[in-house]
């Protein structure tokens, strides 16, 4: 049962290359994000002043390093396309938290001009979560550990009956 669960969470068309455009800046801007948050690096403030900053939204420091670790091993998980719907999953979840308690407040748009006083809207953490929820749906698929792990190995088609019918289709056709 669980093998077969695994399977089906790992799941993937490896011939399929369409997700490659959606898992890369997903992840890159994911992996930054979160180091942000829990390092510190790429101008962030680092995890004690990211607690700071979600308590103040009312988000517990607990939840707080949760979604901060999401972002960047989620990140790293879609770009490397290992436990991709997982990951996917947890970066739409985080962004769905972002939608609610900041953005939701400032309308639909981002806020291009910095105009100060006014934050920015939904429109960004819609895209990125639709992003996100569209590799829930498909998996990593092409260059993807997923797709990696998942490729049947011939021993294992022998099993399934494939390689037997095979040659059965092979012995008449001769």
């Amino acid at each position: 049962m669980m093998r077969g669960l695994t399977r089906a969470l790992l799941a993937t068309r490896e011939e399929n290359k369409a997700t490659l455009p959606l898992r890369i800046p997903l992840a890159m801007i994911f992996v930054a994000h979160g180091a942000q948050k829990l390092f510190g690096w790429f101008g962030g403030h680092g995890l004690d002043a990211t607690i700071e900053g979600f308590e103040s939204l009312g988000i517990p420091p607990g939840l707080t390093k949760l979604a901060a670790t999401t972002e960047f091993l989620g990140g790293l998980g879609v770009l490397t396309g290992f436990l991709t719907r997982p990951a996917a999953l947890g970066i739409a979840t985080v962004m769905a938290v972002a939608t609610a308690k900041v953005h939701w407040q400032h309308g639909f748009f981002v806020n291009w001009g910095n105009q100060p006083g006014r934050g920015h809207g939904i429109e960004a953490t819609m895209a990125l979560a639709g992003m996100a929820l569209s590799l829930v749906i498909s998996g990593g698929v092409a260059l993807s550990v997923d797709a990696a792990l998942t490729h049947a190995k011939p021993e294992e088609k022998e099993e399934s009956g494939e390689s037997t019918a095979k040659r059965g289709q092979e012995t008449l056709c001769a």
